[in-house]
């Protein structure tokens, strides 16, 4: 066998092994629509193995050192079978999408086998109008959504022909050698010894450039104190908010993304502005429909920021923050609620929140695997936020599949524990899809969410034609922009 080699978990991955729990499971995906007819599942299974090489990590499982003397590593798995993470299953006729939406929920109603590498595909055969499906599932401790994006366009081609891998010239893959509980300890001895020499190295920086790193300083202490304030503030109680299951509930939702910058550019703020927007007023009205006054209610958002950086992407892992934004659902007009969302959104950015965030987790990096516990259930404390709202910015281009172009790609996020619903949102090739995540028995009318998003953006899209007819019309300048593009 090849030599061994370790690659330890950050504090932010191994939060997310922390918190999964029976009920709330860490794992994210898609759901994909392609053109027909499918590919054979053999010929799907060559194509992947032949891409296997560029993302190691897809062979590697978890290792935890005895005693939680560190956090856990990626190691390779001797025992790796492909067919095991690619599937193959069929709809039932008459193979329609929401049969198709069912699926999805089950698969994602079951955790992942930590003893294998955390990661599933499935081929979906079955789908009407000659189409076929795929639905990925990985762990978020392997992968974020922004580098997930990267590592689609490796296992997906720019062009209608298959990316040819000269797999013939490869060396047969062969797992490294399976580190010994000693080896484990030590790697997680010599992890806190690196982590600890880039703080000294860090140091050193600092002190060739005092003025310089005060700034940092003082910067990084405010956004702590942001995020104390949040803490010391907690999210309203709502039907949001309760114990959940195991069992899911998933909905998709299509939207073209030249509406949402219709509307950002007529009304101003940026897209991810407009989409909080929608999701404002189609909670406002979801919760009327449950009874729930909404005078003076404001939601809270969790809003996962990616800090990787340009030369980071396609590195597996996650390199998040998070903000919590607020949603303003006691607001009734829509010209008024954009408004007060882009201004929170505006306020949040220059409150420095994430950079407290970011802080936060690079402290963790030094904290044993107990105290890394208690951290990560702070960060998805529902104290501080009542669901999660996930904006990924996916490639403008088609992509394809074995020669099959890809029509629609769906996000499917995760639900914390005592959280019920989650919306993930995704842009690709023109347009902005929405895949809404619930527990199965806590949201039974997920599908009235749907409803309400489609009704919210065509609210919103009427209002910002009628301010620019009007302006046009009567020779008046476009209204003012609020924030910027």
């Amino acid at each position: 066998m090849a030599q061994e080699h370790l690659d330890r978990l950050t504090a932010v991955d191994a939060s997310f092994l922390v918190q999964e729990k029976e009920s709330s499971h860490m794992h994210i995906g898609g759901l994909i629509i392609a053109e027909g007819p499918p590919p054979a599942y053999d010929d799907l299974l060559d194509s992947i193995r032949s891409r296997l090489h560029l993302v190691p990590r897809y062979r590697q499982k978890l290792a935890v050192p005895p005693l939680e003397s560190g956090r856990p590593v990626w190691v390779d798995d001797p025992n790796f079978f492909l067919e095991y993470h690619v599937r193959q299953t069929a709809l039932p006729s008459p193979g329609d999408e929401g049969q198709l939406t069912e699926l999805a929920a089950r698969i994602f109603s079951q955790r992942l086998d930590r003893d294998k590498p955390l990661w599933e595909m499935w081929l979906i055969e079955g789908l009407s109008g000659g189409r076929f499906a795929l639905i990925s599932k990985n762990h978020h401790a392997l992968i974020d959504g922004i580098s997930g994006v990267d590592l689609g366009q490796v296992l997906f081609d720019l062009t209608p022909v298959p990316t040819q891998f000269p797999t013939a010239e490869l060396e047969p893959w062969r797992a490294s050698r399976t580190p010994s509980p000693v080896r484990l300890i030590s790697s997680g001895v010599l992890g806190a010894a690196r982590t600890s020499s880039r703080l000294a190295a860090a140091v050193l920086r600092a002190a060739s450039n005092p003025a310089r790193a005060a700034g940092v300083a003082k910067e990084a202490m405010t956004g702590v104190a942001d995020i104390a304030w949040a803490t010391m503030n907690p999210a309203p109680e709502t039907p949001l908010n309760v114990e959940i299951g195991p069992h899911r509930r998933y909905v998709t939702i299509r939207s073209d993304l030249r509406d949402f910058k219709e509307i950002k550019d007529t009304l101003g703020g940026t897209v991810n502005d407009v989409v909080l927007t929608v999701m404002t007023a189609a909670l406002r009205n979801w919760l009327h429909s449950r009874g729930v006054r909404t005078e003076g209610l404001e939601l809270r958002a969790l809003v996962p920021v990616s800090i990787r950086a340009k030369d980071e992407q396609g590195n597996l892992g996650n390199r998040l923050t998070v903000m919590r934004g607020a949603l303003p659902v006691y607001i009734d007009d829509p010209y008024e609620r954009h408004r007060a969302v882009c201004a929170a959104m505006g306020d949040l950015k220059e409150s420095k929140q994430a950079v407290g965030a970011e802080v936060l987790a690079g402290a963790q990096n030094f904290a044993p695997p107990t105290i890394l516990a208690q951290a990560s259930r702070l960060n998805f404390s529902t104290r501080l936020f009542n669901l999660l709202i996930t904006n990924v910015p996916g490639p403008q281009f088609p992509l394809y599949v074995l020669g099959r172009e890809l029509l629609d790609v769906f996000p499917i996020a995760f639900l914390p524990e005592n959280h019920a619903f989650a919306t993930a949102i995704m842009s690709y090739n023109g347009k902005i899809n929405f895949g809404l995540l619930a527990d199965y028995d806590a949201l039974p009318d997920l599908g009235r969410i749907g409803e309400e998003i489609e009704a919210a953006l065509a609210e919103l899209l009427a209002l910002a034609r009628a301010e620019r007819a009007g302006a046009s019309g009567n020779g008046a300048a476009a209204p003012p922009r609020i924030g910027a593009s």
